[in-house]
């Protein structure tokens, strides 16, 4: 620690931006989305390129190596380091100049490539590399590794696309690169480009996508060379740090159509992508049926390529893309012009990286092999050769990219975590390295070689150009400092990996509180589930009423992002860096801001629930210990709320709630944010009301009315008016016994015992309906998204807990399912407001929007989360994070909603965040509808 600590201190004495050593710090950027892993020793976010330049200064005294990361997404390892990482995602993210009649824009490395093409939109412009991490890839790494995207087949690679680029080399001088001249190269490249013209000229395949090793070729004097730019693109940070680039922008299509090919299989697709290139699509992308979870709006087959065209008019692209179908060979066909349809499809093509991580049976696979690139019309028998050589091995995987191209992507079943599996890994590596070679392609197609394929770079290019390599980057880097390991001299393709640092036994029941049953029952396989692809990371919700990540919109840190998170956990099981286990602070402080909103585990392409691993942290956190205040006070709210109703004293607690005084102690000692308003105690429940009214003689199917605390308690209005419209439809409501409860408080403190004994009792005292069959309607998202999820794992030993996950059914479901016929009130008025997080995540929105529809209720409801998330937004310490998550999309919605607009938010959450952040008065459909039903009466 005595040379981190030296090190730390010479940095914060020449940096202006941050500089971090801490383990929660170092911890986050061990592993970027490859399969493997580095601990650096410092981490710097750079305000400038004088920060960048300072710090490799200190790391050239201290003899400490540098890697340049931008957003952690590289699958080949070369975003991971030993040394210190520079973070440019923090400080270095500014749009300098956009010049549209240039059609250049000059950026820094932290940029967002989605950042580049908004605010290049309003000029009919784009940058035309897109790889699928567009939403948060940075153009630092994109130039970095060479990125090229779908569109590649119109608009080439990263280095087509690349004017000058400003850069300190290794050696600390600063430079600016530009096609055309031999201004800033090291002494020596030029002769060392001379001396061997010959193999420079011979040594390279010819293919679009050759990405893997350094583009030597780039300064021979042919073409209008020397070009710099080019040849620095694609060199992984291990010649030079970029502080600035000039991109060249393209004109963007002013309309596009998509049509969707569908054939046998992917060998099939693959065959046919070169034959659809002489049409002059935008993209050809080829993706197998295994990697689609959901095939509405795909034609028949087992395959499909998605082929992009561009019109000046919607019609001009359209009939090009009716005229690829009609050309193409192929099962069935589909031409879709509907831009939120065609975003809707290309979703499916950009979460493959993810998708991929989990075969069809549940079991892991990864990356290692995850872009070769091969001349396009050797891609069909490549293919071939591809899978007799996966089934050689014994193992699986499912081929999916960019087929106009030539470059496929595929995540393969390899075993990481025992020596014999390793062992396996290399031997295919070592012979799918020849199999590419012996197709003329090149072992990297898109995303760098690093550590994962750099050892094979002699398979491919031999010794010679592989010493050649080596030479430049002595040039450019005499210290060898910058990023070592990857390109040259390589680090062993099978060492680092990140697995080997996990336990070796499964971390499970009884260790574990939840049984993570699509884990194999172990929690480190949880954890694994994040391969960093980091979908997490954007800016924005993704459209279509995405919810993760909130905290990270909210916060911009990484380590309050899922992957963040899951980073934290997977070093805190491998106890190298994160030493404290379960008792670890930098766990707890990044998961303290989790909301638990479960959006992950809908929008992560692999289904990491964030949600409950906080809850199975905290559980562990602080087993035998005194917990937070706010624990006690809000996960104990169901006990607290029957008390005053079996007192009946819930006019005194809302009399004294009122008096500032006594509020602002009640909130001091509970642990909840002085600035929240305490929520009135309905003077009588639901079930009181219910047990008091006149039972109505219904003939028709007999549902459970659930009654969850917060309507039981907190707003028996809504129960009432679910009763209202239940019966109006023809159904016979009945209503459990008091004591019922989901456990949901006790889950989201993470107090897992209490919350299994809650739900055990829950069950015991439903046997009676669950053995009739008798559906469960849960008015209150995430109480039903509690029992139809976490009652299962949690109390999973329960004969009837899946009983009554299986019986839950939301109102809307209720309704669509067991009165068909029953027609809805016509209210023919907008709506506003927002889908709960835990809906949309775990219980779908689909019946709701058609009982909304049938109603005459039209508009769409926000994605997002609403930022009150139960307990979370109450706490203290969380007021700004919640605030900006209601501003992110529920409260502008509302504010520009007209008059007539009917405000809809199921969740008491939602309703009490519209209530005290925007004096808004949000309802539950149930209200709205019964209060229409009750004007037509």
């Amino acid at each position: 620690m005595g040379v981190e600590t030296e090190l730390v201190r010479a940095l914060r004495g020449v940096v202006r931006g941050g500089v971090d050593g801490t383990a929660g710090a170092r911890a986050l950027v061990t592993m970027d989305a490859s399969n493997y892993r580095r601990t650096p020793t410092a981490v710097v976010t750079p305000r400038d390129a004088a920060d960048v330049a300072a710090t490799l200064a200190v790391c050239r005294a201290h003899g400490e190596p540098v890697v340049a990361r931008g957003a952690g997404t590289s699958i080949a390892g070369q975003a991971t380091g030993t040394g210190v990482v520079l973070d440019f995602t923090t400080y270095m993210t500014e749009i300098v100049e956009l010049d549209p009649e240039a059609r250049t824009a000059r950026v820094q490395p932290g940029v967002v490539l989605d950042a580049l093409r908004a605010a290049a939109a309003p000029h009919g412009l784009t940058f035309g590399p897109d790889p699928s991490t567009h939403s948060r890839c940075t153009l630092g790494g994109m130039i970095g590794n060479n990125s090229c995207g779908a569109h590649s087949v119109a608009w080439g690679t990263t280095a087509d696309n690349v004017g000058e680029l400003a850069v300190v080399r290794g050696d600390g001088t600063a430079v600016t690169l530009a096609p055309g001249t031999w201004d800033g190269a090291p002494e020596g490249l030029r002769a060392l480009v001379d001396d061997h013209l010959a193999p420079l000229r011979t040594g390279f395949p010819d293919l679009p996508r050759r990405i893997s090793g350094y583009a030597l070729d780039a300064l021979l004097p042919e073409g209008g060379g020397p070009d710099l730019t080019r040849f620095f693109c694609g060199s992984e940070g291990t010649l030079g740090l970029l502080t600035e680039a000039t991109v060249r922008l393209v004109e963007a299509p002013r309309a596009r159509a998509l049509a969707v090919l569908g054939y046998a299989d992917e060998s099939a697709a693959a065959q046919a992508a070169a034959g659809l290139l002489p049409y002059g699509p935008l993209t050809v992308e080829g993706m197998a049926a295994d990697l689609v979870r959901d095939a509405e709006g795909l034609p028949k087959g087992g395959a499909w390529l998605f082929v992009e065209t561009g019109g000046t008019t919607p019609a001009e692209a359209r009939a090009r893309a009716a005229a690829i179908a009609r050309a193409a060979d192929c099962a069935d066909a589909v031409v879709v012009t509907d831009p939120a349809a065609q975003r809707g499809l290309w979703r499916v093509r950009e979460d493959a990286s993810g998708t991929a991580t989990r075969m069809p049976d549940g079991s892991e696979a990864w990356p290692g092999w995850e872009d070769c690139a091969v001349p396009p019309a050797r891609l069909g028998p490549y293919l071939r050769d591809f899978r007799a050589l996966l089934a050689e091995h014994g193992l699986r995987g499912t081929p999916y990219g960019h087929f106009g191209d030539g470059c496929i992507h595929v995540r393969i079943d390899f075993d990481l975590l025992t020596g014999p599996g390793v062992d396996r890994f290399r031997r295919f590596s070592e012979d799918l390295a020849d199999l590419v070679v012996a197709h003329g392609g090149s072992l990297s197609g898109e995303h760098g070689d690093g550590q994962a394929r750099a050892e094979l770079l002699p398979r491919m290019y031999g010794p010679d150009l592989v010493r050649l390599f080596e030479r430049a980057k002595d040039l450019w880097d005499p210290a060898g400092l910058l990023n070592p390991g990857m390109l040259v001299r390589p680090a062993p393709l099978d060492a680092d990996l990140r697995f080997a640092v996990l336990p070796r036994e499964p971390v499970g029941p009884p260790v574990t509180a939840f049984g993570y049953p699509h884990d194999n029952g172990d929690f480190s396989a949880a954890v694994r589930r994040c391969v960093g692809v980091a979908k997490c990371r954007t800016t924005t919700a993704a459209a279509g009423g995405g919810v993760m990540c909130p905290s990270f919109r909210a916060t911009g840190e990484e380590r309050h992002s899922t992957r963040g998170r899951a980073r934290l956990l997977h070093e805190m099981l491998a106890g190298e860096v994160v030493t404290g286990g379960w008792r670890s602070t930098e766990v707890r402080d990044a998961l303290d801001l989790c909301l638990s909103c479960k959006g992950c585990a809908s929008d992560c392409p692999v289904g990491v629930d964030m949600a409950t691993y906080k809850a199975e942290f905290l559980h562990h956190h602080y087993a035998g210990r005194v917990r937070p205040a706010a624990h006690y006070a809000l996960g104990w709210l169901p006990r607290w709320l029957r008390a005053v109703a079996a007192t009946r004293t819930a006019r005194l607690v809302n009399a004294l709630a009122a008096l500032p005084p006594l509020a602002a102690l009640a909130k001091r000692l509970g642990g909840v944010e002085p600035r929240r308003a305490l929520p009135r105690v309905a003077p009588r429940t639901f079930h009181r009301w219910w047990r008091g009214r006149p039972r109505a003689q219904g003939a028709g199917r007999a549902v459970v009315l659930w009654p969850d605390t917060f309507t039981d308690h907190l707003a028996p209005a809504v129960g009432q008016a679910a009763v209202r419209v239940l019966e109006a439809a023809g159904l016979t409501v009945h209503v459990p016994p008091g004591g019922v409860c989901c456990g949901l408080t006790y889950v989201s403190t993470g107090q897992l015992d209490r919350a299994r004994a809650v739900q055990r009792r829950t069950l015991a005292r439903m046997r009676p309906f669950l053995e009739a069959g008798t559906p469960v309607v849960v008015l209150e998202p995430s109480c039903a998204a509690a029992l139809r999820a976490d009652l299962v794992d949690l109390a999973g030993a329960s004969p009837h807990a899946r009983v009554l996950a299986d019986s839950v059914r939301t109102f809307a479901e209720a309704l669509e399912e067991y009165a068909p016929d029953w027609r809805p009130p016509r209210l023919d008025r907008p709506v506003v407001g927002q889908t709960h997080c835990h809906q949309h995540a775990v219980l779908g929105d689909a019946a709701d929007r058609r009982l909304r529809e049938k109603a005459g209720l039209t508009g769409t409801l926000s994605g997002g989360c609403c930022g009150l998330a139960g307990n979370f937004g109450f706490e203290k310490g969380h007021w700004e994070v919640s605030k900006a998550c209601a501003d992110e999309q529920l409260l502008p919605s509302v504010a520009e909603a007209g008059p007539d607009a009917a405000v809809l938010a199921d969740g008491f959450s939602c309703r009490t965040q519209l209530e005290q952040l925007a004096g808004v008065r949000g309802r539950h459909l149930a209200e709205v509808l019964a209060e229409a039903l009750d004007e037509g009466a």
